[in-house]
């Protein structure tokens, strides 16, 4: 036993917390101190009946005495099926009771994307990514923590959560160490698996060791019953408590309480009993007892376990069919029974009348098991039929309809689609899933089958790419999907091969897909996608499907869709064989209307896909129109911000945005940018393509910069090693390895890394020393060891840079030349060098080559315009190195 016991038997399940609360009083302590100090979070654990609730009602009343705002929330688990319900229920209290207008000036931008998903906003018409969704939900509690302060927030059962809340919490627990505010959540251990499981683990490994509740003592439980039935119930009998109960506090208080209802006398004659007794207040027990009260209290009680929420004396007794002071006697029945009572108001609020909520799950979970399941299916059914009635939409009816039995109901697989539709428009994709896998097993009719099944694969689209490649091709398999509907079908497949590293295989589907149409819009549109991927196969492109780009792209004057994405893969593929980029501009301008993207070509346009405009703008960074890069790619970044795509799409627009600063030399920016990429990328899953762009383009961005050490760090945390994907990655993934493996000084690795990238290059039918600059590295790598083959890989290098022709290319290849030169050759080559970077907009480039001048030159004054560049570029390596040779001094003039 310890000091300061509760009093009370109500306060049973604090015997022996006192190591819990102290925690709690600490953690409120630091947070009402101070409004600046950083937040905190507990998790108590505890098998079901040892104390968490109780352990969380002591913390609000403990919270409350000290001003603190609590609000809480609680799973249940017959409602996981409920997107968002647990954290609904924390902050809707919170924002209905704001104004419509302050609860926008609150939520700033994120009223539209969070607001949907917690029932204060209509969602918008597309779907939402459910990535944004939950950044928009911590941020929301972010914005109200602030004006709420100091506050409290209380999740119990989150084992029994919806996922989507779990989602949330796993986030914003993640975020706690610069915001203000407690959270507590309690759960058993055990209980989930899969990714509720997952989320659960990274809640507790954000906050302080997790509290483990024990079962109470023999002396405690000893305490507890004579608190309970009077100081002379006997040891023989206390001892006897505890061993028909195990020490759980739930079951001790239940048990006491029939030991009080029954006039048990607390004496070892009498101890025989309590087995008996016990029996009665759980499971088997509980459901005879239940039975005990009538037909029509059960039924009641039935009634209110299939609502499980939101339940009330009016809606038990619609469902349970019973008249309204019926309903109302059974209410009381019920709760003098210790079965259903009225819960507690939130602090400063009434309570509601006629509502109701079971006393302990465990008690919810055993009358909803009772119900014989031809009743419990029943029961669903019309509850589903009473939200609808009553106008709550398809969603709040789908967790009814789920457990309806398949029975070929042409209607009930409409509402299911309709619900999938409401889910997917407030991000909540898993949700979709499950209804429309419920829509599935009906099943659908014949020529509605399909297009269950194609709705199905885009609900995963932008969350799981291997789910929605099984869906789609499943669709595509079997009639019904006819028309537009059957060729933006094989174009999402195609999509979602790519980014689950299939390339191969969209290829094949695409040229398959191609075979089934005459000449036309149609069969240009899927040509185009056909050629699309084609050219970002990582490995190998025939050269005659070059030839017949170009000779179906010379027919082409930018008409239509189709026209212009055909030049934009025109372009992309002379880029990336270093043909003119004079033509490679003119081509890329060509597929624009006045500048800017056409009209159904955008960066959330279905019809096309992000791939072909991602291409459009690696156009224009290697062909030195960086300006225009930077403008599409920026502008893919707010539209997706803007559309809430929080998942590949922004981790995409953000790679290649980071690509065009780092072409610019803007490398903080880049840095940054890739950052962010990155975090967005590993959200969707690593060894994709989007992974592979954003982690090359940040070390290659820290090797420009010379953080050597921390690019290394990137690589072996973040997995950039072979093997590659299959697709093209900007930058060339070969020669960014390679480059790295020679900075960290494992010479012949990465040596045979940029042999690696010679190889590929020469697959791939055409070289461009600024797309793939493996050959300038791998010269200077090799100057010593191998000078001949140096010089040859050096000449290639010019040649291919003036076929291209751009600033940049001939200027890094005057860069290579000079760095195998010496004397006098080498100063010149290396002023022609900064001549040409001069007038590139690549700014690194421009700056390196400065200080490599004036290294040659021995001048100080360019030495000191090139420190002023790399200054400006955040290039950290070239400033180190110009400085110290400005220091030294030796020579210089």
């Amino acid at each position: 036993m310890t000091e300061g016991r509760p009093s009370a038997a109500g306060s049973a399940p604090l015997w022996e917390r006192d190591a819990e609360l102290a925690t709690v009083a600490q953690a409120l302590d630091v947070l009402c101190a101070d409004q600046s100090s950083g937040g905190s979070l507990l998790v108590i654990r505890g098998e079901a009946g040892l104390g968490k609730t109780a352990l969380l009602a002591e913390t609000r009343r403990i919270a409350e005495r000290r001003g603190c705002a609590v609000w809480s929330a609680r799973g249940a688990e017959t409602l996981r099926s409920v997107p968002f319900h647990v954290v609904r229920q924390l902050l809707q209290p919170a924002l209905l009771s704001l104004l419509p207008e302050e609860a926008r000036e609150y939520l700033g931008d994120w009223y539209a994307i969070a607001g949907p998903a917690l029932g204060i906003a209509e969602p918008r018409a597309d779907n939402a990514d459910p990535q944004y969704v939950c950044d928009g939900l911590v941020a929301a509690v972010r914005r109200l923590s602030r004006r709420q302060w100091p506050l409290v927030l209380l999740v119990d059962d989150a084992h029994w959560a919806d996922q989507e809340t779990l989602r949330w919490l796993a986030a914003f627990a993640e975020r706690l160490d610069d915001l203000s505010v407690l959270v507590v959540v309690a759960r058993r251990p055990g209980e989930v698996s899969g990714d509720s499981a997952r989320l659960l683990d990274a809640v507790a490994a954000a906050g302080r060791p997790v509290h483990n509740l024990n079962a109470l003592t023999p002396d405690a439980t000893a305490g507890l019953t004579r608190a309970t039935v009077g100081r002379h119930a006997d040891d023989a009998f206390c001892r006897e408590v505890w061993a028909v109960t195990g020490g759980n506090p739930y079951d001790t208080v239940e048990l006491l309480a029939k030991v009080q209802d029954s006039e048990l006398q607390p004496v070892e004659a009498q101890a025989g009993e309590l087995r008996a007794l016990n029996r009665a207040a759980r499971g088997g027990g509980l459901v005879d007892r239940l039975k005990g009260l009538g037909l029509e209290a059960t039924r009641f009680a039935w009634a209110a376990a299939i609502l499980g929420t939101g339940i009330t004396v009016d809606m038990v007794a619609q469902l349970a069919t019973m008249n309204d002071e019926l309903a109302r006697t059974c209410a009381a029945l019920l709760c003098d029974a210790r079965i259903l009572t009225e819960p507690e108001p939130p602090a400063g609020t009434e309570r509601t009348d006629g509502e109701l909520e079971f006393v302990h799950p465990l008690i919810a979970t055993a009358v909803y098991n009772s119900i014989p399941p031809g009743v419990r299916t029943a029961m669903h059914g019309v509850a589903a039929q009473m939200i609808t009635e009553r106008g709550r939409g398809a969603a709040e009816a789908a967790r009814h309809l789920l457990k309806v039995h398949p029975d070929d109901d042409e209607e009930l697989v409409e509402q299911l689609r309709e619900a999938a539709r409401e889910h997917l428009a407030v991000g909540a994709p898993d949700a979709a899933r499950r209804c429309l896998e419920r829509a599935l097993a009906e099943p659908p009719l014949p020529e509605v089958h399909a297009h269950v099944l194609y709705e199905l694969g885009c609900a995963t689209l932008l969350t799981n790419p291997a789910v929605t490649i099984d869906h789609l091709q499943s669709a595509l398999g079997m009639p019904g999907l006819d028309g537009d509907d059957r060729v933006d079908a094989v174009v999402r497949l195609s999509q979602a091969l790519l980014h689950n590293d299939q390339l191969e295989e969209a290829v094949r589907t695409v040229e398959a897909e191609v075979a089934r149409h005459e000449a036309g819009p149609v069969r240009m549109r899927l040509q185009a996608f056909q050629f699309m991927w084609e050219g970002i196969h990582g490995e190998t492109v025939s050269p005659a499907r070059s030839r017949r780009l170009a000779e179906l792209a010379s027919t082409c004057a930018g008409r239509d869709n189709a026209e212009r994405a055909l030049l934009i893969l025109r372009g992309f593929d002379a880029m990336t064989h270093g043909e003119s980029a004079e033509e490679v501009i003119d081509l890329c301008d060509r597929a624009l209307v006045n500048g800017r993207l056409a009209p159904g070509l955008g960066w959330t346009d279905p019809e096309w896909g992000m791939e072909l405009l991602m291409m459009l703008g690696s156009a224009y960074t290697y062909a030195d129109r960086l300006d225009r890069a930077e403008s599409l790619f920026a502008e893919a970044r707010r539209v997706y911000t803007t559309a809430g795509w929080h998942g590949g799409h922004l981790s995409l627009a953000n790679a290649f945005l980071g690509l065009a600063y780092r072409r610019q030399g803007r490398l903080r920016d880049a840095e940054s940018t890739l950052r962010e990429a990155l975090v967005l990328a590993e959200r969707v899953g690593r060894r994709l393509p989007l992974y592979w762009s954003a982690t090359c383009g940040l070390v290659d961005t820290l090797l420009a910069r010379g953080r050597v050490e921390e690019a290394w760090s990137v690589a072996e945390r973040y997995g950039f090693a072979p093997p590659y994907p299959s697709t093209i990655v900007l930058p060339d993934i070969r020669s960014v390895r390679g480059r790295l493996l020679l900075a960290v000084g494992r010479t012949e690795d990465g040596i045979n890394e940029l042999e690696a990238a010679e190889k590929t290059a020469a697959s791939r039918g055409g070289h461009n020393p600024v797309l793939a600059p493996w050959s300038i590295d791998l010269a200077k790598a090799l100057a010593g060891q191998d000078p001949d083959r140096a010089a040859q890989l050096a000449a290639d290098a010019r040649r291919q840079a003036e076929r291209f022709g751009t600033d940049t290319a001939i200027g890094e290849a005057l860069r290579c030349a000079a760095a195998l030169a010496t004397g006098q050759r080498a100063v010149q080559l290396a002023a022609r060098a900064v001549t040409y970077l001069e007038a590139s907009p690549c700014q690194y480039e421009h700056a390196a080559a400065r200080v490599e001048y004036g290294i040659a030159a021995r001048s100080v004054a360019e030495l000191n315009r090139g420190l002023d560049l790399a200054r400006a570029c955040g290039a950290e390596g070239l400033v180190a190195q110009a400085r110290e040779v400005l220091e030294t001094g030796r020579g210089l003039h």
